[in-house]
């Protein structure tokens, strides 16, 4: 267990099994291209800068990393396993798969408590709706002016949508590749619980997504991440960063926020409990996994001397192959 401070952060755990390589490893981008799987020349041509065309194997491996996803996300067996393993007494029920909307009305946006300005998201005036930057917005919002009972309790959901943000903030970096993107798609956790029980849930959540990567192999480390650049609504927030080898660097794959009863006060979201008092329920919202930055780590991670890339083992039979090589 890693336990040290750095920028403000706490790093609390590292499963450090970086790949060790005979041979100088490369971006993504680079591999992406010469494989003819990543195409950013079209797209640009196309839609302009930040959007990209996956193409053939990429492709297929984006559905293979979704389809082993949830596969655990609904397997009560093996989410109580995660649990257990992680030391955590939770209420374990499968997480109900949901495909959400990708647009909102930009007054449901401002009861989630995420802000998104014209200069961060695509908005449509005319129509009034924008569009989401996470299938956090439209999964979190479905409760809205809604009262539960206590055993109804906890909820879990996992969505999976394409998300949409305009990176005005960003230009010039991460301009290679498919890092940091206008249009990318995301398997996302949202969870409504009791109130006693939301720390819990969150540190389930996080269990989740070390378990995908564990089972992926893919380096990476778990970080606290300090109040200052927390979210808005967020009353505790764990990032975890996964090893990139071809850039020498960790980079942030996931993130899961705790926003207690802040989103849930503003968007009514309620519990009535045994004794008739009404309160709150407690909100959590996690990535399951950001497909693009997923790719990117298994494009870097899973390298090969000639430039092809070997398939996570847990992917080959969803993939029916296991190296996406060179024809």
């Amino acid at each position: 267990m890693l336990s040290t401070m750095t920028s403000n952060h706490v790093w609390l755990k590292r499963e450090d099994r970086q790949p060790v390589f005979s041979f100088k490893p490369k971006e993504h981008s680079e591999l992406g291209i010469a494989l003819g799987i990543i195409d950013v020349e079209t797209a640009a041509e196309v839609s302009g800068s930040r959007f990209a065309y996956l193409k053939g194997d990429l492709v297929l491996l984006q559905f293979a990393i979704l389809q082993f996803c949830l596969g655990i996300f609904t397997d009560r067996e093996k989410l109580e396993s995660i649990a257990r393993e992680a030391g955590l007494d939770v209420k374990v029920t499968p997480f109900t798969p949901v495909l959400p909307p990708v647009f909102i009305k930009p007054a449901v946006q401002n009861r989630m408590a995420r802000f998104m300005t014209p200069e961060e998201h695509y908005m449509f005036p005319n129509d009034d709706l924008m569009l989401i930057g996470s299938a956090e917005h439209t999964t979190g919002s479905m409760h809205m002016d809604k009262t539960f009972t206590e055993d109804q309790l906890p909820l879990r959901y996992v969505a999976y949508s394409t998300a949409f943000r305009r990176e005005a903030g960003s230009h010039g970096k991460d301009t290679k590749g498919i890092i940091r993107q206008h249009q990318f798609d995301k398997l996302e956790m949202e969870t409504f619980c009791l109130p006693e029980n939301s720390l819990q849930e969150q540190n389930f959540l996080v269990a989740i997504q070390e378990y995908i990567l564990k089972s992926l192999n893919l380096p990476y480390q778990v970080v606290l991440v300090c109040t200052g650049d927390m979210g808005f609504p967020d009353y505790r927030q764990v990032d975890i960063e996964t090893w990139m080898p071809g850039q020498d660097r960790y980079r942030e794959t996931h993130s899961a926020d705790l926003t207690s009863s802040f989103q849930s006060r503003r968007l009514n979201t309620r519990v009535k409990r045994s004794d008739g008092k009404i309160e709150p329920v407690h909100m959590n919202d996690a990535t399951a996994i950001a497909i693009g930055r997923a790719l990117v780590a298994i494009i870097e991670n899973y390298q090969q001397a000639d430039g092809s890339i070997k398939v996570p083992e847990v992917l080959v039979k969803y993939m029916g192959k296991e190296v996406i090589g060179k024809k």
